[in-house]
């Protein structure tokens, strides 16, 4: 699966619900109602407050692209400060192609319909990248929003407002709503066991208790835009691995360090059975008591603009690409090879196959004072300065 999470919010960004819960829900509604489940074309097949299924059907004659007339698979994550930060895009594919149109959604900036405008961009480029004429559906996605009737709910809520004291109305804008569960369980939540469901409901409870006491030390510094879109896409990956086949598979396990959303602590619990290294954690269960590789990953606050860092925390390894530290010598985890389109759980499982490529072998009796979060730091940085100025190696086929 590739993600792209497209444009970002500006200083002044808010994560209140409110009036943009309700214009999203006009959205979803126009949307339904235009590419319902029988269109031709392009189909909303799933549509929440939070997150939207769609299908693009380029259908028999559907040329160039990606080839194939199979249905193209897109999912929007819909943050909870929409539209002040845009919607984070992911499609069920690793064409290049299709990843490079969502990345192009950064440029669109239209008012506060994003979503339509999104959608309008994705329909008009997948049309151009199947040699399809232009549907001319997507002109309605232009056409002015239906009204929506205020529920007395509703108008009870703002006459609250209006009645609250200042201070306590800008804490609101900051404040993190949840969205009422629907008969229990929210769409998002299925196929999540019941003790990772609490996993993710105490995470949210700790984001809001976070931004409300950011709030109350410093008003005027308010909310980070950045760790907005950070904290969605941080909590949609988390729930994406929840889900994983892989992980319920027991492939991999993730603990949050301190119950945190940007600390995580991996462990690789199977690697290629064939390895060296599967027979070398086997003699390590026998003498330590602990069979898997311990990673630690710490992600920024412009997560997924920039990569997370990632070091081998336990046991020590030699070989692997695995520096001094604990660091791992990977394109893919520097600023030049990274991508926002990249999953955590592939990032999980490419690093588990690059160990067993480079040949890693758990070195028994060393120093593990040896890892520490500094010296793998200082590693990191010594191999981005080298490959900045080197270039990469890239190894032959025959190496894999």
């Amino acid at each position: 699966m590739q993600r792209a999470g497209p444009g970002g919010a500006g200083p002044g960004a808010v994560l209140g619900a409110g009036p943009g819960r309700a214009l999203l829900r006009r959205e979803l509604r126009l949307l339904e109602s235009i590419f319902h489940r029988g269109h031709e074309r392009f189909r909303i097949a799933r549509a929440c407050p939070d997150e939207l299924g769609c299908e693009f059907l380029p259908g028999p004659g559907g040329g160039g692209g990606s080839g194939g007339g199979g249905p193209v698979r897109i999912h929007g994550n819909i943050t909870e400060s929409y539209p002040a930060v845009p919607p984070i895009w992911s499609v069920e594919s690793d064409d290049p192609n299709l990843a490079a149109i969502l990345e192009r959604l950064a440029d669109v900036k239209k008012g506060n319909t994003l979503l339509l405008q999104h959608l309008k961009r994705i329909i008009s480029d997948l049309c151009k990248l199947y040699n399809l004429p232009q549907h001319p559906d997507v002109e309605m996605l232009d056409q002015p929003l239906p009204a929506e009737q205020s529920t007395q709910e509703e108008v009870s809520s703002e006459e609250e407002d209006e009645e609250m004291p200042e201070d306590t109305e800008d804490l609101d804008h900051y404040e993190m709503k949840e969205e009422e569960p629907v008969e229990g369980k929210r769409a998002e939540d299925d196929g999540i066991g019941k003790e990772n469901l609490a996993i993710l409901e105490k995470i949210k409870k700790n984001q809001r208790r976070d931004v409300t006491t950011r709030f109350l030390l410093n008003p005027s510094q308010g909310a980070v835009s950045g760790s907005v879109q950070a904290t969605d896409r941080l909590m949609k990956e988390l729930r994406d691995i929840y889900r994983s086949a892989s992980f319920k598979g027991g492939n991999y396990a993730v603990e949050l360090v301190n119950d945190s959303l940007y600390d995580w602590s991996v462990k690789l619990l199977k690697v290629d059975e064939d390895s060296a290294l599967h027979s070398d954690l086997q003699i390590l269960k026998e003498k330590e008591g602990t069979d898997f590789i311990l990673l630690n990953f710490t992600f920024k606050d412009n997560f997924p603009f920039d990569p997370p860092f990632v070091r081998v925390v336990s046991p020590v390894l030699s070989g692997g690409y695995v520096l001094g530290g604990g660091a791992i010598c990977m394109e893919l985890l520097t600023k030049q090879g990274w991508s926002s389109a990249y999953s955590v759980e592939s990032v999980i499982m490419q690093i588990s196959a690059t160990l067993v490529k480079g040949k890693a072998r758990v070195q028994f009796g060393a120093n593990k004072n040896q890892y520490s979060l500094v010296r793998a730091q200082q590693s990191y940085q010594s191999l981005v300065q080298i490959h900045e100025k080197n270039g990469w190696y890239t190894p032959p086929k025959e190496d894999g």
